[in-house]
Parts: C-alpha cells; sequence; structure tokens
C-alpha cells in the first residue's frame, strides 16, 4: 500500500505555483488583535482539554518485558499497545523496576496512554537500521519517509505518553555512528527536494541514507497529553507534535545536549499549551515551527493559539525561539512566568527571504533572565542558509512586557530585519536589563515603541534611532 499523506499537502501539490503565490500573498491580509489580547489566551486554554482514558492497565513485564537493560522489549510493548487498543484502550504501564531496553521504535495508537512510572527507564538502542521502514515524518520544516522516531504515532485521537520515569534516547552514541557512517542522507539535498515540489512519497530516506529523527512526534494527531516524562539523550528534536490539535505538555523535564536538542518544537499546531516544564537543552528550549519554504506554503498549516507558562529554560541557543523554518505562519503566542537562566537570547524570532509567511500577534509577560549571551529579544529577517528564494517573511505585533535580565553579554535589544522584510511594530514595556554592552542594535526596524525600558540604569527613548551606518557590531554567536 502506498502511504497516504496530509489531505492538505495532496491537495495543494496540485495546485499550480501561481495560485499558490496567490494564497500567500492572501494571507498577509491583516487582522487586526483585540482590544485586550490576553483574552484571546483565556478563550484558547479553555479549548486545550487534555485526553482521558478508560480506568484499565495493561503492564508490559505481562507481555514479556524485562527489566534488565539487555532483553529487547520493542515486541513486549508492541503486545501491550495492541492489546489496550482492541480493550477500547487504557494505560501501559512501564512498572519501576529497572531499564527496559527497547531497540527499535515504540508506535502507539488512539486511546493509549504509554505510562513510564517513576523508577522505569525506557532506553533505546543505537541503531539507525532498527528505525526501519521509513515512516511520514517532518524534518526542519520538510515532509519526507524517513527513519522513525523514538516514540512516534500518526493520525491518533486521544493519546498520550506520561509517569514520572525516564526515556533514554541513547542519542550521542547513535550520532557517533552517524558522522562515521557513509549512509548520511544529507539535509541539502532534502531541502532542494522540497524547493523542487518533489511528491513526498518519492522522498525517501531510508536504508543507505539518514536523517535524524525526532525523539518524541506525535503527527496528525488530535487530543494529546504529554506529561511528567523526564527525557534524555535525544538523537535530535525532542518533543515534536507535527499538524496537530489540542496538546498539552505538561511538567516535562527534558536534559539533553546534543546537537539540535530543541526542547520542545510545535509545528504546524494549534491550541498548544506547554507548563510547567523544565528544558535544558542542546538548542532552543522552545521553537515553534510551520514548515520550510514552499514545502511549508504547499501544507498550508500555521502554528496557532500557544500558550506558554511556568517554564524554566537553560539553553546552548535560545529559550522561546519561532523560526527560522515558519513558512505556514505563526500567530496568537502568550508566554508568561518563565524563568530563563543561561541563554543565548530569551526570544529569538527568525526568518529569511525563502521563508514567506508571518509571525504575528505574539505576546510575553513576566519573564525573568538571568543571563543571556546575544541579547534578551533579538529579531531578525536574513537568518542564515538563504537559499536566494524571493518570499520576504513578515514579522510584525509583538507585545512584551514587564521583562528583566540580569546580564545581556552583548545587546539589550537586538532587531535586524532587511529591506524587503523590516521587523514591524514592536511594543516593549517595563524592560530592566541591569547589565548590557550596548542597550540595543536597529536595523530595518519600523514601529518599534519602548515604554519604561531601562538599560544600564538608563531609560530609552520611546522611539530609539536606527543603528548608523558603519558602527560596527558586537560579536555574537551566529
Amino acid at each position: 500500500m502506498p502511504p497516504s499523506f496530509p489531505a492538505t499537502a495532496v491537495r495543494f501539490m496540485l495546485l499550480p505555483t501561481l495560485v499558490i503565490l496567490v494564497a500567500l500573498a492572501l494571507s498577509t491580509a491583516r487582522a487586526e488583535p483585540a482590544a485586550d489580547p490576553w483574552a484571546l489566551r483565556d478563550e484558547i486554554l479553555r479549548r486545550i482539554v487534555p485526553p482521558t482514558f478508560p480506568d484499565r492497565d495493561f503492564v508490559v513485564t505481562a507481555y514479556g518485558a524485562v527489566a534488565d537493560a539487555r532483553t529487547d522489549c520493542r515486541e513486549a510493548f508492541a503486545k501491550a499497545i495492541a492489546a489496550c487498543t482492541q480493550a477500547g484502550g487504557g494505560r501501559v504501564v512501564v512498572p519501576a523496576g529497572g531499564v527496559y531496553f527497547c531497540d527499535g521504535p515504540i508506535h502507539l495508537a488512539s486511546n493509549v496512554n504509554f505510562h513510564v512510572a517513576a523508577g522505569a527507564t525506557v532506553q533505546f538502542g543505537l541503531l539507525p537500521e532498527r528505525y526501519l521502514p521509513v515512516v511520514l515524518t517532518r524534518f526542519e520544516g520538510t515532509l519526507l519517509m524517513g527513519h522513525s522516531p523514538r516514540i512516534y504515532v500518526r493520525g491518533a485521537k486521544n493519546v498520550a505518553l506520561t509517569g514520572q520515569g525516564t526515556i533514554d534516547g541513547n542519542g550521542r552514541d547513535t550520532l557517533t555512528i552517524m558522522r562515521n557512517s557513509p549512509a548520511r542522507g544529507g539535509s541539502g539535498t532534502l531541502r532542494q527536494m522540497g524547493a523542487d515540489g518533489v511528491p513526498v512519497e518519492q522522498r525517501v530516506f531510508g536504508e543507505g541514507k539518514w536523517m535524524r529523527p525526532s525523539m518524541i512526534q506525535f503527527l496528525e494527531c488530535t487530543d494529546v497529553l504529554i506529561e511528567d516524562v523526564r527525557v534524555i539523550d535525544s538523537p535530535f528534536w525532542v518533543i515534536h507534535p507535527v499538524l496537530c490539535r489540542n496538546v498539552t505538555v505538561r511538567g516535562v523535564t527534558v536534559d539533553s545536549h546534543n546537537g539540535n536538542n530543541d526542547g520542545c518544537d510545535p509545528d504546524s499546531c494549534s491550541d498548544v499549551l506547554i507548563e510547567n516544564c523544565v528544558f535544558r537543552t542542546g538548542d532552543d528550549a522552545i521553537a515553534i515551527k510551520s514548515g520550510r519554504d514552499r514545502d511549508g506554503w504547499t501544507v498550508g498549516r500555521p502554528s496557532e493559539n500557544i500558550v506558554i507558562r511556568n517554564v524554566t529554560m537553560g539553553s546552548r541557543h535560545s529559550g522561546l525561539c519561532i523560526g527560522s523554518e515558519m513558512s505556514g505562519g505563526v500567530r496568537n503566542v502568550f508566554v508568561e512566568d518563565c524563568q530563563l537562566e543561561s541563554v543565548a537570547s530569551a526570544f529569538y524570532f527568525k526568518g529569511n527571504l525563502d521563508r514567506g509567511g508571518q509571525v504575528e500577534r505574539i505576546y510575553a509577560r513576566r519573564l525573568h533572565a538571568k543571563k543571556v549571551r546575544e541579547g534578551l529579544v533579538r529579531f531578525e529577517t536574513g537568518y542564515h542558509g538563504y537559499r536566494g528564494g524571493n518570499a520576504p517573511p513578515r514579522f510584525r505585533d509583538f507585545h512584551l512586557t514587564d521583562l528583566s535580565c540580569d546580564e545581556a553579554v552583548a545587546y539589550g535589544i537586538y532587531s535586524e530585519g532587511v529591506a524587503a522584510a523590516p521587523i514591524e511594530n514592536v511594543r516593549l514595556e517595563r524592560v530592566r536589563i541591569h547589565k548590557a554592552k550596548a542597550p540595543f542594535w536597529l536595523k530595518f526596524t519600523e514601529g518599534l515603541r519602548l515604554q519604561d525600558v531601562e538599560v544600564n540604569g538608563v531609560r530609552l527613548p520611546e522611539q530609539p534611532p536606527l543603528t548608523p551606518e558603519g558602527e560596527v557590531k558586537l560579536k555574537i554567536s551566529s
């Protein structure tokens, strides 16, 4: 049987390029925010309802799982999930007692709550070939047929991953194998396929090729809960819901420091709540995505209606990032009551002239950062990796209030648009940056308003001037 694909993707792949471009132009029509934008947050929260499950357990040890860190438990997990499904749903329990080795992916199903109890660890095998056959997935914003994520489900309703146990992706050793293997997939090849409109079923990166899979991916699912688990040593993005609706990520701890280890990446998702989590990661703590370039336009699904609150972030890169894969658009994001340890930037909003799409109506309040290495707030529409396209993104309507930062190693505020894609309509209120090398860097930025903003104890003008031509930029990492 040939694989099936998102209905939006199939429909738009049949349209002429002109129609796609017209649709993109129409998508830039202005939608005025409500008088009190935070009232929309309340509406979003009323719609987000975690799934519930029948009160029956399927304990994996009854199906042959052994917590000895050697026995392959994959078949036992699959049998327990199948029994749970056949019974009409419930909880598949990995009980306390040690390490359950799983030499391949765990594929969930509708009405299944996969529960890793406190005192239990699920540790995955490291060989790429164990994650075949290929599944439909998304890598850095482009759909493909690739190796399965460690925990994966597609097209499910009412599905969860819970428990206070640990999920160990064995990512560091997996990445060592990848680096030393001739069977590397090549992200550039995939991106070109997306740009050329190659049908998704022909973008096969299986045996002999390998694109790093996400750790946990829920694809095209509705009513999703990820709660309380601890996740370590991921091969790539850690929690990656794609094309999902009604998603709750709550009480999760991610402690994973490999390259590109974003903590949680809602990707073309709507009605998402991320709360009471701790993300200490090798890349961005939270990164909101919506597809890359033409492939993102083709699928045509924004990330929207997202609430992030009471989250602790420590990252080699940024705290909250939007982009750079944002071609489907991002809107109506609310962030509040978060703590940042050491990050590159507390907020990083980024795209380039290949992307198209728009990021708009982003709100944040009551956030404290201990140390940022680039800027407390950073905007950029000339992000690296530009491939020569002519699809300016739009970044507009940001309102960030009650922010504080102990130290910004470089800039307090960094906003660098490009002529074809300026940063528009940013308002910062009640911001205190106690120590910074320079207050701001501003290029191609329109409608910036600073109200009660202080850097190094000095109040900045409400309408600060753009940075003069010829001024030397401080060194930042990217």
